[in-house]
C-alpha cells in the first residue's frame, strides 16, 4: 500500500485518479482548495467502494501546503507517490493578457507545483523512495493561437520536471510527466478568460476562426475517456519502469508525435494546411 497525495481532485484527472489509486487499495489523501467541493470525489470512492481521505490544500499558499503536508505525515509517517494536477487555464490572445491575470495562472501552474514539491520531496528523499508524477499538457509541448500563456506554463511544468527527473534519481525518487490532449472534464470552468479579449479585440475574427477550424486537427474528431488519464498518471507512480512521459489521447498522441518528428517549418507547413488559418 502506497500513500499518495494528489493535487486538484475536486474534478476532472484528479477526482478519477484518486479513485484509481484507492482501487489498488492506496491510502489517497485528494487534495483541493475547497474541501465544500469533495461532494462528487467522495460520490466516485463510494461508488467504486474505496475510501479517500480529503485534504484541504491550496498550492497559492505556503501556509496551506505546509499544514496539508504535514498532516498527511502525522497520520502516515510518509509520502510515497505525489501528483501534482492542480491547475487552471487561460484563453487569449498574448497581447491581451493583464498583468494580474498572467501571475494568477503562473502562481497555480507553476509556483503552486514547485511548492508543494519542495514540500514533499524532503520526506521522499529521506525514505530514499519515491515518485512524483507531473501532469503537463499537449500544450507544453505545442503552442496554439489563444492559448500561449496557458502552454508556457506547462513549458516551465516541462523543463522542471526533466531538472527533478535527474536531481532526485540518485535518491531513489523517480519523476514522469503525462500530457493530455482534448478531454472532456470540468477544467474549462476554472479557466481565465481575458477580461480584454472581448468582440472589439482586433483579434476576435481570428480567434473564431481557429476556434471552427481546430476541429479538423488530427485525433481531435474522436472521443476520448478521461480515465485513460488517471490510468496514466497510476502507470507513472507505479510501473517497474515508468516512460518519462505519457502523451495521452488520441489528438496528444498524433500532433504530439508530429511535432516531435518534423523539423519546425515542416510542423507549421502541416498546421496551416490542416487548419487554412491564414494565407
Amino acid at each position: 500500500m502506497a500513500v499518495v497525495l494528489i493535487t486538484g481532485c475536486s474534478s476532472g484527472f484528479g477526482m478519477l485518479a484518486a479513485v484509481e489509486f484507492a482501487r489498488r487499495g492506496d491510502a489517497v489523501y485528494a487534495s483541493m482548495r475547497d474541501t465544500l467541493k469533495s461532494g462528487a470525489l467522495l460520490d466516485a470512492a463510494k461508488e467504486a467502494g474505496t475510501p479517500v481521505h480529503v485534504v484541504p490544500l491550496d498550492v497559492t499558499s505556503v501556509v496551506s501546503v505546509s499544514a496539508a503536508i504535514a498532516d498527511v505525515m502525522t497520520r502516515e509517517g510518509r509520502i510515497d507517490v505525489l501528483v501534482n494536477n492542480a491547475g487552471v487555464g487561460m484563453h487569449g490572445p498574448v497581447e491581451e493578457a493583464d498583468d494580474d491575470e498572467t501571475r494568477q495562472l503562473f502562481e497555480t501552474n507553476v509556483f503552486g507545483l514547485l511548492r508543494v514539491t519542495r514540500a514533499v520531496t524532503p520526506h521522499m528523499r529521506a525514505q530514499r523512495s519515491g515518485a512524483v508524477v507531473n501532469v503537463s499538457s499537449l500544450a507544453g509541448k505545442v503552442s496554439a493561437p489563444f492559448g500561449g500563456l496557458y502552454s508556457a506554463t506547462k513549458h516551465a511544468v516541462e523543463a522542471l520536471s526533466d531538472a527533478l527527473y535527474y536531481e532526485l534519481h540518485p535518491f531513489g525518487v523517480r519523476v514522469a510527466i503525462v500530457e493530455p490532449g482534448g478531454f472532456e472534464t470540468r477544467f474549462g470552468d476554472n479557466r481565465i478568460m481575458e477580461r480584454r479579449f472581448n468582440g472589439a479585440s482586433p483579434y476576435a475574427d481570428l480567434e473564431r476562426r481557429f476556434a471552427e477550424r481546430q476541429t479538423r486537427l488530427p485525433g481531435t474528431g474522436e472521443p476520448s475517456d478521461a480515465r485513460d488519464v488517471a490510468r496514466a498518471i497510476v502507470e507513472a507512480a507505479t510501473a517497474d519502469q515508468p516512460r518519462r512521459r505519457y502523451l495521452v489521447g488520441k489528438d496528444a498522441e498524433l500532433i504530439g508525435g508530429f511535432h516531435k518528428q518534423m523539423s519546425d517549418v515542416d510542423f507549421e507547413k502541416a498546421m496551416r494546411t490542416a487548419l487554412d488559418f491564414w494565407d
